[in-house]
Protein backbone atom coordinates (compact mmCIF):
# COMPACT_ATOMS: atom_id res chain seq x y z
CA UNK A 1 0.00 0.00 0.00
CA UNK A 2 1.23 3.41 -1.16
CA UNK A 3 0.75 6.78 1.18
CA UNK A 4 -1.42 9.16 -0.77
CA UNK A 5 -0.31 11.74 -3.10
CA UNK A 6 -0.84 15.18 -1.79
CA UNK A 7 -1.30 18.02 -4.07
CA UNK A 8 1.46 20.29 -4.07
CA UNK A 9 0.48 24.42 -3.40
CA UNK A 10 2.35 25.58 -7.21
CA UNK A 11 0.67 23.08 -8.89
CA UNK A 12 -2.30 24.85 -10.41
CA UNK A 13 -5.51 23.37 -11.95
CA UNK A 14 -5.62 23.64 -15.65
CA UNK A 15 -9.17 24.27 -17.21
CA UNK A 16 -10.65 21.84 -19.46
CA UNK A 17 -10.68 22.12 -23.27
CA UNK A 18 -13.37 23.83 -25.17
CA UNK A 19 -14.68 22.10 -27.91
CA UNK A 20 -13.56 25.36 -30.14
CA UNK A 21 -10.08 24.19 -29.42
CA UNK A 22 -10.11 20.81 -30.21
CA UNK A 23 -11.01 21.78 -33.48
CA UNK A 24 -8.66 24.80 -34.48
CA UNK A 25 -6.40 21.43 -33.95
CA UNK A 26 -8.04 19.23 -36.29
CA UNK A 27 -8.09 22.36 -38.69
CA UNK A 28 -4.72 22.78 -38.07
CA UNK A 29 -3.61 19.16 -39.88
CA UNK A 30 -4.16 20.85 -43.25
CA UNK A 31 -0.93 22.25 -42.75
CA UNK A 32 0.69 18.75 -42.43
CA UNK A 33 1.80 16.98 -45.56
CA UNK A 34 1.27 13.10 -44.74
CA UNK A 35 2.18 13.22 -41.43
CA UNK A 36 2.82 10.21 -38.98
CA UNK A 37 1.31 9.04 -35.94
CA UNK A 38 3.64 9.96 -32.68
CA UNK A 39 3.52 9.15 -29.08
CA UNK A 40 5.18 11.24 -26.75
CA UNK A 41 5.66 10.58 -22.47
CA UNK A 42 6.42 13.60 -20.58
CA UNK A 43 7.37 13.83 -16.81
CA UNK A 44 8.29 15.94 -14.44
CA UNK A 45 9.24 15.64 -10.43
CA UNK A 46 11.03 19.35 -9.78
CA UNK A 47 9.54 23.13 -9.73
CA UNK A 48 6.21 23.22 -10.95
CA UNK A 49 5.31 19.98 -12.06
CA UNK A 50 2.26 20.64 -13.93
CA UNK A 51 3.04 24.25 -15.45
CA UNK A 52 6.38 22.34 -17.11
CA UNK A 53 4.23 19.62 -18.68
CA UNK A 54 2.08 22.25 -19.96
CA UNK A 55 4.72 24.29 -21.15
CA UNK A 56 6.33 21.32 -23.07
CA UNK A 57 3.48 20.60 -24.70
CA UNK A 58 2.96 24.02 -25.85
CA UNK A 59 6.15 23.74 -26.65
CA UNK A 60 6.13 20.66 -29.08
CA UNK A 61 2.73 22.13 -30.81
CA UNK A 62 5.11 25.56 -31.21
CA UNK A 63 7.72 22.90 -33.52
CA UNK A 64 7.17 23.82 -37.05
CA UNK A 65 5.65 19.78 -38.40
CA UNK A 66 4.12 19.05 -35.31
CA UNK A 67 0.79 19.10 -34.24
CA UNK A 68 -0.62 17.86 -30.74
CA UNK A 69 -3.79 16.08 -31.76
CA UNK A 70 -4.73 15.17 -27.87
CA UNK A 71 -3.26 14.93 -24.31
CA UNK A 72 -3.78 12.28 -21.83
CA UNK A 73 -5.01 12.66 -17.79
CA UNK A 74 -1.99 13.41 -15.40
CA UNK A 75 -0.90 10.44 -12.94
CA UNK A 76 1.46 11.22 -10.19
CA UNK A 77 3.97 8.48 -9.73
CA UNK A 78 6.63 7.47 -7.43
CA UNK A 79 10.00 7.23 -9.01
CA UNK A 80 11.75 4.89 -10.58
CA UNK A 81 14.46 3.21 -9.88
CA UNK A 82 15.36 4.90 -6.80
CA UNK A 83 15.12 4.25 -2.90
CA UNK A 84 11.49 5.27 -1.33
CA UNK A 85 11.01 9.23 -0.36
CA UNK A 86 14.80 9.49 -2.29
CA UNK A 87 12.80 12.25 -4.55
CA UNK A 88 9.71 14.24 -4.97
CA UNK A 89 6.57 12.28 -6.80
CA UNK A 90 6.45 12.80 -10.62
CA UNK A 91 3.66 13.89 -12.94
CA UNK A 92 3.22 11.87 -15.78
CA UNK A 93 1.66 11.87 -19.37
CA UNK A 94 1.44 11.09 -22.66
CA UNK A 95 0.58 13.02 -25.96
CA UNK A 96 -0.06 11.92 -29.35
CA UNK A 97 1.41 13.87 -32.42
CA UNK A 98 1.20 14.32 -35.92
CA UNK A 99 4.66 15.47 -37.47
CA UNK A 100 6.21 15.42 -40.78
CA UNK A 101 9.70 15.05 -39.03
CA UNK A 102 11.67 12.52 -38.87
CA UNK A 103 12.43 10.71 -35.70
CA UNK A 104 15.97 11.80 -35.30
CA UNK A 105 14.69 15.58 -35.89
CA UNK A 106 11.89 14.98 -33.26
CA UNK A 107 14.28 13.69 -30.79
CA UNK A 108 16.19 16.91 -31.30
CA UNK A 109 13.23 18.94 -30.81
CA UNK A 110 12.22 16.30 -27.69
CA UNK A 111 16.25 17.24 -25.93
CA UNK A 112 15.85 21.16 -26.61
CA UNK A 113 12.69 21.16 -25.01
CA UNK A 114 13.98 19.13 -21.91
CA UNK A 115 17.02 22.13 -22.18
CA UNK A 116 14.64 24.85 -22.11
CA UNK A 117 13.13 23.55 -19.00
CA UNK A 118 16.94 23.37 -17.29
CA UNK A 119 16.95 19.78 -17.56
CA UNK A 120 19.87 17.64 -16.37
CA UNK A 121 21.50 14.59 -16.89
CA UNK A 122 24.26 14.56 -14.54
CA UNK A 123 23.11 10.57 -12.71
CA UNK A 124 20.71 7.91 -14.17
CA UNK A 125 17.24 7.91 -12.66
CA UNK A 126 18.39 11.24 -10.75
CA UNK A 127 15.48 13.73 -9.90
CA UNK A 128 14.72 16.18 -13.35
CA UNK A 129 12.44 19.17 -14.29
CA UNK A 130 11.32 17.32 -17.57
CA UNK A 131 11.73 14.43 -19.29
CA UNK A 132 10.02 14.13 -22.98
CA UNK A 133 10.83 10.43 -24.35
CA UNK A 134 9.36 9.42 -27.87
CA UNK A 135 7.73 5.88 -27.26
CA UNK A 136 6.30 4.96 -30.35
CA UNK A 137 6.56 6.39 -33.81
CA UNK A 138 4.09 5.36 -36.23
CA UNK A 139 4.96 0.96 -36.65
CA UNK A 140 8.80 2.02 -36.63
CA UNK A 141 10.95 -0.56 -34.82
CA UNK A 142 14.55 0.18 -34.75
CA UNK A 143 17.52 -1.13 -32.61
CA UNK A 144 19.59 2.83 -33.49
CA UNK A 145 21.37 3.33 -30.29
CA UNK A 146 20.12 6.90 -30.69
CA UNK A 147 16.68 6.02 -30.76
CA UNK A 148 15.28 2.73 -29.93
CA UNK A 149 11.75 2.67 -30.95
CA UNK A 150 9.68 1.79 -29.79
CA UNK A 151 11.21 3.13 -26.51
CA UNK A 152 12.93 -0.36 -24.90
CA UNK A 153 11.27 0.11 -21.41
CA UNK A 154 7.85 1.24 -22.35
CA UNK A 155 6.22 -2.06 -22.27
CA UNK A 156 7.23 -2.23 -18.25
CA UNK A 157 6.21 0.99 -17.25
CA UNK A 158 3.03 1.99 -15.75
CA UNK A 159 3.33 5.48 -15.58
CA UNK A 160 3.13 5.37 -19.40
CA UNK A 161 1.08 2.84 -20.11
CA UNK A 162 -1.63 4.00 -17.84
CA UNK A 163 -2.12 7.76 -19.27
CA UNK A 164 -1.62 5.90 -22.67
CA UNK A 165 -4.57 3.79 -22.66
CA UNK A 166 -6.55 6.73 -21.14
CA UNK A 167 -6.06 8.63 -23.99
CA UNK A 168 -6.46 4.93 -26.53
CA UNK A 169 -7.63 2.12 -25.39
CA UNK A 170 -7.18 0.04 -28.01
CA UNK A 171 -3.39 1.68 -28.92
CA UNK A 172 -0.66 -0.82 -29.78
CA UNK A 173 3.16 -0.70 -29.06
CA UNK A 174 4.61 -1.54 -31.83
CA UNK A 175 6.62 -5.33 -31.51
CA UNK A 176 4.38 -5.40 -28.66
CA UNK A 177 1.21 -6.00 -28.60
CA UNK A 178 -1.57 -4.01 -27.55
CA UNK A 179 -0.80 -1.34 -24.69
CA UNK A 180 -4.38 -2.84 -22.90
CA UNK A 181 -2.65 -5.96 -22.42
CA UNK A 182 0.88 -4.65 -21.27
CA UNK A 183 -0.35 -2.58 -18.55
CA UNK A 184 -2.39 -5.52 -17.49
CA UNK A 185 0.92 -7.41 -16.77
CA UNK A 186 2.92 -4.71 -14.94
CA UNK A 187 2.28 -3.28 -11.36
CA UNK A 188 0.25 0.19 -11.05
CA UNK A 189 1.53 0.28 -7.53
CA UNK A 190 2.52 3.99 -6.61
CA UNK A 191 1.07 5.04 -9.80
CA UNK A 192 -2.35 7.17 -9.43
CA UNK A 193 -4.19 9.20 -11.24
CA UNK A 194 -4.82 13.02 -10.43
CA UNK A 195 -8.20 13.94 -11.40
CA UNK A 196 -8.10 17.09 -9.96
CA UNK A 197 -5.82 18.11 -12.43
CA UNK A 198 -5.77 18.76 -15.93
CA UNK A 199 -3.87 19.60 -19.11
CA UNK A 200 -4.93 21.31 -22.22
CA UNK A 201 -4.67 21.10 -25.89
CA UNK A 202 -2.71 24.00 -26.93
CA UNK A 203 -4.63 27.01 -28.75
Amino acid sequence: MTAPFLKGPSDPTVQPVPASVVDKVDAADTTLSNPRRAVVALGSNLGNRLETLQGAIDALEDTPGVRVKAVSPVYETEPWGVDPGSQPSYFNAVVVLKTTLPPSSLLERAHAVEEAFHRVRDERWGPRTLDVDIVSYADVVSDDPQLTLPHPRAHERAFVLAPWHDLDPEAQLPGRGPVAGLLDAVTREGVAPRADLELRLPE
